[in-house]
């Protein structure tokens, strides 16, 4: 059967006045240990030019460590799309995991993004191999545009709704910075599945064992809520990120999606309440159901519950209100204040946008939240956005770290997937740089999880503590001395006292400064080549350049771009003697010709290695 518990913010509400009341919602399956349900998995990687070097390199490698995991009652496939789609694993038993390895590692870097075409085939696929028994999910990795196929956010969101009716249900996994993050969160929403910002490209494996621990621990599947408000009561808000629909007889239906083991499937309600005598008090009745896995099979549970308020006098409420709900609902608040934040700002409703996250940090330090260090954390994250939406420079990885840090909040109740984010700001470099420590305390930033977190490296302190710092100064390696470090009140953290200035010493490089850092400038000229293409020099990376093809258009040989945001079909001017029929290139600049119809390679032309899959 479902579990089902409840708390309001307080556990008395004040009673004779009209008021806005917080409750939390926790679903769960309370069932017997089954045994773990098979997969049917399609893994469909977008191969396309940018996905070119490392970061595919890393995509396969993640691939490969799915197929070590997997069951030989399990059926994998594995679709692989640029401007062309192919099947490198049809679907097949996980019967011979060195055969399927082996063909995963031979997938190269191709063209532009027919995301359409690769995820409709991996549906295509679990369609196919459909069982009611077993998870049936396309998991949809991408790190570019839709540019080819159907390409209406619209249509795709809409079809990825179709797709879940019909039990095939899709995560998206956005890859690096140029995927558009608005397009793969509401495939996921509308197909009950999941989204993850793979931020940095090797943790790719990382962020595919979270979806597959995921999927390994589903013990419920469509968890739908229905709410039965009292006279008297109404929903002002839902908390969670969640599909919301008013039914007939003024009754509210939200689906919640899958139940996970061991993970509370959450749901935040703001209500408003007309003034109540004190006392008991029903607020609502809920129904409920969820699809279980009972003695081998998938049946529907289902359930009713009264969720009861105690009401009393101002006094009585003052002194009840609960640390630990207050904490869970700030998270969902918090998150909530950042979609709303983003959505003004994107409006052009900058003032409005900083105000919002403004108010609610000085709500959340009057409250002494603070002294928590995951809520002070946050705090950091809402001045950090705040300060970059007030200059209207949250730019794209900022508006992705904080559509991700919002939609894991609202969906998942897993303390991994929150507050990730490893963007590099430009405050980094304009820090004052010092050679040596002196009387100061040194303080090194590391990456844990998708998190960048600061500890302390001077002897006298905890180095397994967490210091509370800046956001907008953190960066991956960095190093800082800082005057000095206060302990939170329960001991369980510090805090950063005085100036904070970057640390290299004498003899390093500075990774962070501004001149370091910058792109060498481009030159405008065209490209000259050698006598052929075994004179390139070789890269098996394409950083800022841009990944070109030679491939073969009746008797010629082209050179095309196959980066997304070019014409995938422009002549180029590019030198002859290099060219050879399906090689890969990096080209340091690429101009549009006096046409305006084709394209000119300008700067060095390195010939593209794809860099080797381990084994």
């Amino acid at each position: 059967m479902l579990k089902l518990s409840y708390d309001f913010e307080q556990a008395i509400l004040p009673g004779n006045t009209d008021l806005k009341a917080n409750l939390l919602l926790r679903f769960g399956a309370d069932l017997p240990q089954s045994p773990r349900r098979d997969l049917n998995l399609s893994l469909v990687i977008d191969r396309s030019g940018s996905m070119a070097g490392w970061p595919l390199h890393h995509a396969l490698n993640a691939a490969e460590s799915v197929v070590d995991q997997l069951e030989p009652t399990d059926t994998l496939s594995v679709v692989v799309y640029d401007d062309k789609v192919d099947t490198p694993v049809s679907p097949h038993a996980v019967d011979d995991k060195t055969a399927l390895k082996t063909s995963i590692r031979q997938v190269r870097a191709g063209g532009i993004t027919n995301l359409s075409g690769g995820w409709l085939k991996g549906c295509e696929y679990v369609q196919d191999n459909f069982d009611p028994q077993k998870i049936n999910r396309v998991l949809l990795l991408t790190d570019g545009l839709a540019n080819m196929g159907i390409r209406d956010p619209k249509v795709l969101t809409a079809t990825a709704g179709q797709k879940a009716i019909e039990g095939v249900v899709t995560s998206t996994l956005g890859f690096g910075q140029r995927f558009n993050e608005d397009l793969l969160i509401s495939m996921a929403r509308a197909a009950n599945g999941n989204f993850y910002f793979i931020q940095s490209i090797d943790e790719a494996t990382e962020v595919f064992n979270i979806e597959l621990a995921s999927l390994r621990s589903v013990v419920g599947q469509d968890l739908v809520v229905t709410l039965e408000l009292a006279d008297g009561v109404s929903l002002v808000d839902t908390l969670s990120l969640a599909k919301v629909n008013p039914t007939d007889g003024g009754k509210t239906e939200i689906t919640l999606g899958d139940l996970y083991e061991g993970e509370d499937r959450c749901l935040g309600l703001s209500l408003s309440l007309a003034a109540i005598p004190p006392g008991e008090f029903t607020v609502m009745t809920l129904h409920y159901s969820a699809n279980t896995v009972q003695n081998g099979e998938v049946q529907q549970v289902t359930g009713s519950a009264e969720v009861v308020a105690k009401l009393g006098t101002v006094e009585e409420a003052a002194m009840a209100a609960s640390s630990n709900i207050i904490l869970e609902l700030s998270h969902l608040m918090i998150a909530r204040a950042k979609a709303t934040a983003l959505e003004l700002a994107e409006q052009g409703k900058v003032q409005d946008a900083e105000q919002a996250l403004q108010t609610l940090i000085q709500e959340l330090e009057e409250k002494g939240l603070n002294e928590h260090f995951e809520i002070a954390e946050e705090i950091e994250q809402l001045k950090y956005f705040a300060s970059r939406i007030a200059q209207r420079g949250l730019g794209n990885s900022g508006r992705k770290e904080l559509r991700d840090q919002s939609y894991q909040t609202l969906t998942r109740n897993r303390k991994d997937l929150v507050g990730r984010g490893v963007e590099v700001g430009d405050e980094v470099s304009a820090m004052t740089v010092v050679n040596e420590v002196g009387s100061g305390i040194e303080l090194q930033c590391f990456r844990q999880g998708g998190k960048l977190r600061i500890k302390a490296l001077s002897d006298s302190y905890d180095a397994h503590k967490n210091v509370q710092f800046p956001r907008a100064i953190r960066a991956e390696g960095a190093r800082y001395v800082v005057e000095g470090l206060e302990l939170s009140k329960d001991g369980s953290f510090y805090r950063v006292q005085g100036k904070i200035v970057r640390l290299t010493k004498a003899g390093e490089v500075d990774n962070f400064a501004t001149s370091y850092r910058s792109s060498p400038p481009k030159t405008g000229k065209a490209s000259r080549g050698p006598a052929s293409a075994a004179d390139l020099p070789t890269t098996d990376v394409v950083g800022d350049g841009v990944l070109v093809q030679c491939v073969k258009a009746g008797s010629k040989l082209r050179a095309r771009v196959v980066a997304d945001n070019y014409e995938p079909d422009w002549n180029m001017r590019f030198p002859r003697s290099v060219r050879e029929e399906g090689m890969l290139y990096v080209v340091d600049e690429i101009k549009v010709g006096p046409n305006g119809k084709s394209y000119i390679a300008c700067g060095e032309i390195k010939r593209f290695v794809q860099p080797a899959v381990s084994s």
